[in-house]
């Protein structure tokens, strides 16, 4: 075997003035860190400087971890050129499309991914000398998780396996520290001068049109290909439908994604031909990992998309964010690689402090199945146990092992269940691993693994929302990558066929079509239509939306795969559909049938229907009886609660009696209860719902219903208090009983006669004399003449000013000089007197 190559032998590379320093650190420690900026060869120069460290045995092998397969490519490919051989001699490639590696392998160059699989099939890692996570900086959940379970081999089974760190933008100190106070290696890099110009763009304009201006004023402005970072695949292509017909013939529009196949990611990547430009219109993959020739202008839109998971739904969706401080500044460096550049970035200079410093691990955010399935098959029930550099949240952990046992792949206290072993068995999420083994059972493993295919490897079949037209289109796919896909899914057909009998039989199911196969994986996801075009709520909860354009749209049930987009602005991306027979055949033991009773406000009444749900989803329903039972009640009260107490049948009689209590109240309130709107309809069920159990409606409830309900709130001591403290009337000297007004400001109101108190010397009370009452004076029309809380003071003071008025008014009346001496009377005086 000819030599490794040696520093003299290499490209003038910034990372060789380091690898000295990277190669002692690994001679005396098992792990360590490397810091090294884009441009700096540290993925491709290191691994082959590691060939022939002294602790490397002859046929060890080293892994290389990159985040992406066109990132692993590249870099196989990058190595074995530099020894001048093939991919598959001396540099190898794993990733989930193919593998190239032989007998004479020394390293592997793998996506994260695919290492976790590794290492959970051989927790020895039996002939690897050394783990290189490259690009860590990027923190994937696989990442993570693969670097956890290293670090958990390295300190129970392989005390020689070296474990090294690399990336480009990182927090050294903290991942150091991680990996037990490891030494951290810094490369300078070499990067040309970039100048950044800043546009901010208006919040009101399309981001693709926005982008497509600014892509159009670099090119005019400045020499080189443009390299223009957007959030995701949608945006690319409408940007690059609003150029194609604005650009000169030399520009070539190119775009760059995960979805793309490998011959169209290496045209995009390629440089451009002699006398021509490229405009290449990238996500995120972009950003590490790839020099693009001829790019020295960079647009940036400052946007990214990135997965956010809901433990409360169990779901994951996409969103688009700004991208963080180290992202921007890995794109505008992408302009510097190869010569001086520019890059453009659409918002003002001072909202760059504003951005986050990192990227958001994915850990924090996303849906933890699949790592909690992982660590059960390591022996971990609890993952927090192993060495993360963020432990995984509790809530997503939580969801996670709720799906799972769900799922029966755990048992309650964590430990793998034969199905579990099964669905790890399949390198796919859970989900999809439990559908395809299930279909499996009903001879349906190839119609399961095709669906699988195309939800896994994204733009396979085509991007339509319905995901059985996607697997059609893939049926007929020719091309490499769809055929690589095929005999993929075949593999994972026979393995579940192997492993059907784990899961529980299905009966009475066609799996024929993809929407009863997506239910298997997504039960939680069933979605029914609400009668408005294309909106739809899942069973759990959440609401989407078709485009109204779309089939999928009058469909009155789908089976959600992806969706997009905010609670109140989600958009479903693939789906397919599915008909009520099958919901009811597939998941006979998760519909549930209730009786639901609901108050009908603009009848003020009762309404009852029987109803089977699954999860938030009305499958169907029939009216029934209201039932005369106390939950029925309650429901009723909270229902006149609603629309407000006074709709009940106050009499005056009820209104003076809470008046009563409400004036006594207010002088003792640690003695008399509180019998306030506030009060009563804070606590409705508890002093109403008792009275009117049997009722279904406002009407069907009467005065004495409402009475009893509410004078049983008055304990029996207080009844007679009440009588005695707060009277409803009072006897005047007539001998009439007057009702007294206990809702007037002031306190209780007499209105009287003027006439009938006559002879009365001293001033009405009640409460034993304790509290006078408001007196309206009235003249013989009733109406008011004098209000007073003084009746001697009266007589003695203003009388005499309104006898002199009232009695040329009324003079058939009354109107003695002594009030005080006259006997009071009901009557007039006789004619003629």
């Amino acid at each position: 075997m000819a030599p490794f190559p040696s520093a003299a032998d290499a490209p003038d590379l910034p990372i060789e003035t380091a690898l000295p320093a990277l190669r002692q650190a690994l001679a005396e420690r098992s792990s360590a860190v490397l810091v090294a900026p884009p441009g700096a060869g540290k993925t491709t120069r290191v691994p082959l400087a590691l060939l022939d460290a002294p602790w490397l045995g002859p046929t060890d092998r080293i892994i290389l971890l990159e985040p992406r397969r066109l990132a692993a490519r590249g870099a196989a490919e990058r190595m074995a050129a530099t020894l001048g051989e093939r991919v598959g001699d001396t540099v190898g490639l794993r990733v989930r499309l193919g593998s190239k590696v032989s007998g004479r392998t020394r390293i592997e160059v793998v996506t994260e991914g695919v290492f976790t699989r590794m290492i959970l099939d051989d927790p020895e890692l039996r002939g690897v000398g050394a783990v290189l996570f490259d690009e860590f900086h990027e923190r994937s959940l696989d990442a993570d998780l693969g670097l956890a379970l290293a670090l958990d081999a390295q300190g129970g089974l392989r005390e020689d396996l070296r474990i090294l760190v690399m990336s480009a933008t990182l927090d050294g100190a903290r991942v150091a520290g991680l990996l037990g106070d490891a030494p951290v290696v810094a490369s300078e890099g070499r990067a040309y001068p970039v100048e950044t110009r800043y546009w901010e763009r208006d919040p009101n304009r399309r981001i693709e049109e926005v982008m497509a201006d600014a892509i159009l004023r670099a090119l005019r402005a400045d020499p080189g290909s443009v390299l223009a970072f957007l959030p995701g695949q949608g945006e690319i292509r409408r940007v690059a439908g609003l150029l194609a017909d604005r650009v000169d013939a030399v520009v070539e529009i190119a775009p760059l994604y995960g979805a793309l196949t490998p011959a169209e990611q290496d045209r995009a990547v390629a440089p451009a031909p002699p006398g021509r430009r490229k405009v290449v219109l990238a996500t995120s993959i972009a950003e590490t990992s790839l020099t693009i020739q001829g790019v020295r202008i960079v647009v940036d839109s400052g946007l990214s998309r990135v997965p956010v998971y809901e433990p409360g739904l169990g779901l994951t969706r996409l969103v688009t964010a700004r991208a963080s401080r180290a992202s921007v500044d890995q794109r505008r460096g992408r302009a510097g690689r190869t010569e001086p550049g520019i890059c453009h970035r659409l918002w003002s200079e001072a909202a760059t402090s504003a951005l986050e410093p990192f990227t958001r691990p994915e850990i924090l955010a996303a849906d933890l199945s699949g790592l909690l399935l992982d660590a059960a098959a390591w022996g971990v029930v609890d993952p927090t146990v192993l060495a993360f550099l963020d432990p995984p949240p509790a809530p997503a952990l939580t969801e996670a092992r709720a799906m799972l046992r769900d799922l029966g792949a755990i048992e309650t206290d964590g430990r793998l269940t034969e199905t579990g072993r099964a669905l790890r068995a399949l390198p796919l999420p859970p989900r999809l691993a439990r559908m395809v083994v299930a279909a499996a059972g009903q001879g349906q493993a190839r119609a399961a693994a095709d669906l699988a295919a195309v939800l896994v490897e994204r733009g396979l079949g085509g991007d339509e929302t319905d995901v059985g037209h996607r697997v059609e289109r893939f049926a007929r796919d020719r091309g490499q990558r769809a055929t690589d896909m095929r005999r993929l899914a075949q593999t994972w057909a026979r393995q579940a066929e192997g492993f059907a009998r784990t899961v529980p039989a299905l009966s009475g199911s066609d799996l024929t079509e993809a929407g009863p196969l997506l239910a298997l994986a997504y039960p939680d996801r069933i979605a029914r239509g609400r009668g408005r075009d294309g909106e739809f709520v899942m069973a759990n909860g959440r609401a989407g939306r078709v485009e109204p354009a779309s089939a999928l749209a009058r469909e009155p049930f789908l089976v959600v795969a992806d969706i997009i987009g905010t609670a109140a602005n989600a958009r479903i991306l693939a789906a397919a559909p599915i008909t009520l027979e099958a919901i009811e055949a597939l998941f006979p033991d998760r519909i549930e049938a209730a009786t639901q009773v609901t108050f009908d406000r603009g009848a003020r009444a009762l309404r009852a229907r029987s109803l089977r749900r699954l999860g938030a989803l009305t499958l169907g329903e029939r009216t029934l009886p209201v039932p005369a039972d106390e939950a029925s009640a309650a429901i009723l009260a909270r229902g006149i609660a609603e629309i407000g107490l006074q709709a009940l049948p106050w009499t005056p009689a009820l209104t003076q009696w809470r008046a009563r209590l409400a004036f006594l109240r207010a002088a003792d309130p640690a003695t008399w209860p509180d019998l306030s709107d506030a009060h009563l309809t804070e606590t409705v069920t508890a002093w109403l719902a008792p009275e009117i159990v049997g009722r279904i409606g406002l009407d069907a409830i009467g005065a004495d219903d409402l009475g009893r309900a509410l004078q049983a709130q008055l304990p029996w001591d207080l009844r007679a208090r009440l009588d005695a403290e707060a009277p409803t009337h009072v006897e005047v000297p007539t001998g009439s009983r007057i009702p007294l007004d206990y809702g007037a400001e002031g306190g209780p109101v007499l209105a009287v006669r003027v006439q009938e108190l006559f002879g009365l010397e001293r001033h009405p009370s009640i409460a034993g004399g304790r509290i006078p009452l408001v007196l309206h004076l009235l003249s013989p029309a009733s109406r008011p003449i004098q209000i007073t809380r003084d009746l001697p003071g009266f007589w003695r003071g203003s009388w005499s000013a309104v006898r002199a008025e009232m009695r040329g008014r009324y003079p058939r009346h009354p109107w003695p000089e002594d009030p005080v001496a006259e006997p009071p009377t009901r009557r007039v005086k006789p004619r003629g007197t």
